[in-house]
């Protein structure tokens, strides 16, 4: 027997891309907008459409679909009225200044036209980002151990980490661009430097806040410093380890941007202050929804990995 309540929520996608559409078709744009050569807006719309109706007819046979449409349908519906209210003060009336609210079709020229640009700029952020999230992860593990396990170099060192830590890694930018010889490098340690002390802070506030009984227990049976470290204190500060690693990634897009538009050839940052400096503002948001995507998608993957690996801790903490 079909729930009709749960059919109809199953229906809001459709009826949301169907509205977008029909908004978009019915309704001319404004005359000050620039003129676009191709329907690159109607043709995703045409194109979501179809996926929303098979997702619909998937729905009726498939349990966890129609769970998940069910749930997402009312609020797919509400988006896609923010969408047609975006459309209707932008392209179709013009309501907020034209040259720094292009219209979707002007926005999705960028992705199309402009591909291959896009696309080296999308693999140099990704390089320079790789780079600068392992050795900050790398090094940030370290000192946290270091900090968390031995009580003598908390001593010496954690004074001067509380001193330099909490400077915006970004406010060192002008001393790096002088100090390392390519932009390059200089950029790789702005975000190494941006991850470190989230992860440090994390690791050694996990391990000093593990049970001493653990220790007690493992130094009873034998255990020597390496044991204790990396099969008592690491797994025990796992989830911790995990949080600094996910506050440094977001650090990490902060840097990358700011980095980027100081002396980078490529990169989504560069693209974005390029597209700003030459007033092609169709350029900033098509930047601005690449850096979305690009940070959903390694946030996505990194909460994939910290499920398989504390999966003791499955629900507490959602993406």
């Amino acid at each position: 027997m079909l729930n009709l309540k749960s059919v109809i929520k199953r229906l809001f996608p459709v009826l949301g891309v169907l509205l977008t559409f029909l908004v978009q078709v019915a309704l001319p744009d404004s005359s000050l907008h620039p003129a676009s050569k191709h329907h690159y807006y109607e043709g995703l719309l045409l194109i979501l459409l179809g996926i929303a109706l098979v997702f619909f007819v998937l729905s009726l046979f498939i349990k966890k679909i129609r769970e998940g449409l069910t749930e997402k349908g009312p609020f797919l519906l509400g988006a896609a009225g923010l969408v047609i209210a975006i459309n209707l003060a932008t392209a179709k009336f013009a309501l907020l200044p034209v040259i720094f609210f292009p219209s979707y079709n002007n926005i999705l020229a960028i992705f199309i036209e402009q591909t291959a640009l896009l696309g080296k700029c999308v693999w140099y952020s990704f390089r320079l980002l790789l780079l600068g999230v392992f050795w900050g992860v790398t090094t940030g593990f370290a000192t946290g151990v270091c900090l968390g396990f031995s009580k003598k170099v908390y001593y010496w060192i954690n004074p001067y980490i509380k001193l330099i830590g909490p400077i915006p890694a970004t406010a060192w930018i002008p001393l790096v661009l002088t100090t390392f010889p390519t932009p390059f490098g200089a950029s790789v340690f702005i975000i190494a430097l941006a991850v470190w002390f989230p992860v440090q802070l994390m690791t050694s506030s996990g391990i000093q806040n593990t049970s001493k009984v653990y220790f007690e227990v493992g130094k009873t049976l034998g255990a020597g410093t390496f044991f204790q470290v990396f099969k008592i204190a690491v797994p025990a500060a796992l989830p911790n380890i995990f949080q600094g690693v996910f506050n440094g990634i977001c650090a990490a897009f902060i840097a990358l941007m700011t980095a980027e538009m100081f002396g980078a050839k490529y990169g989504i940052g560069w693209y974005i202050s390029y597209q700003k400096a030459m007033m092609m503002y169709a350029g900033v948001y098509a930047g601005l929804i690449l850096i979305a995507l690009f940070c959903t998608v390694i946030i996505t993957a990194l909460f994939k990995v910290r499920k398989r690996v504390l999966g003791w801790q499955k629900g507490l903490i959602k993406w």
